[in-house]
C-alpha cells in the first residue's frame, strides 16, 4: 500500500503488547537494564561455579596439539591470571626501573623539603636573610611614619595655640 511520497522510518513502527502477553510474561517488549543486569549476574555465577568444578578436574586446558606434543618455547607467553584465593600475600614484587626512580625522586624531594623547613639548605639561608632585610626595612618605614605622624600632630597643636 502506498503511503505517499515519503516512507516511514523504521523507528516509527511500534509494537504493543497485548494484555494476554503481559500476563503470561511473553511480551515482545525489550527487557529493561535492571532485568538484563540481573540475568547476566545469574549467568556469571553459574559460569563461575562450573569453572571451579572444572578447575579441580583438569589443571590446564590445552589448545590443538599442545596436550600431545610437549614443547619448551622460551618465547611462549603463559597466561598470568591468578585467582584471588590463590594469591600469595607474602610474596614481594620487585619494582621496575621507572617505579624505583620515581620513588627515589619523591624521597629526595621530601628530604630536601624537610631540610628547607629547618633552614639548613643554602636556598633556605638566602630566603631567611632576605626576609630579615625586608623585616628591617618595614620596621624602619613604620618608625618613620610614626615620627612623621607625631611631627604633624605637634604642628597642629602649635598652630592651635
Amino acid at each position: 500500500m502506498g503511503r505517499g511520497k515519503f516512507k516511514g522510518k523504521p523507528t516509527g513502527r511500534r509494537q504493543f503488547s497485548t494484555h494476554e502477553d503481559m500476563i503470561s510474561g511473553e511480551s515482545s517488549r525489550p527487557r529493561t537494564f535492571r532485568q538484563k543486569e540481573a540475568e547476566e549476574e545469574e549467568e556469571v555465577e553459574e559460569v563461575e561455579s562450573e569453572e571451579e568444578e572444572s578447575d579441580e578436574d583438569s589443571q590446564q586446558k590445552t589448545k590443538g596439539t599442545e596436550g600431545i606434543i610437549e614443547i619448551e618455547n622460551p618465547n611462549l607467553v603463559k597466561p598470568k591470571s591468578v585467582k584471588a584465593k590463590n594469591i600469595d600475600l607474602d610474596k614481594t614484587t620487585e619494582l621496575s626501573r621507572r617505579e624505583r626512580e620515581e620513588l627515589e625522586k619523591q624521597r629526595a624531594h621530601e628530604r630536601y623539603m624537610k631540610l628547607q623547613e629547618q633552614g639548613k639548605t643554602e636556598q633556605a639561608r638566602k630566603d631567611l636573610d632576605r626576609l630579615k632585610l625586608i623585616r628591617e626595612q618595614r620596621a624602619e618605614a613604620a618608625r618613620k611614619r610614626e615620627e612623621e605622624k607625631a611631627a604633624k600632630e605637634a604642628k597642629k597643636v602649635e598652630a592651635r595655640k
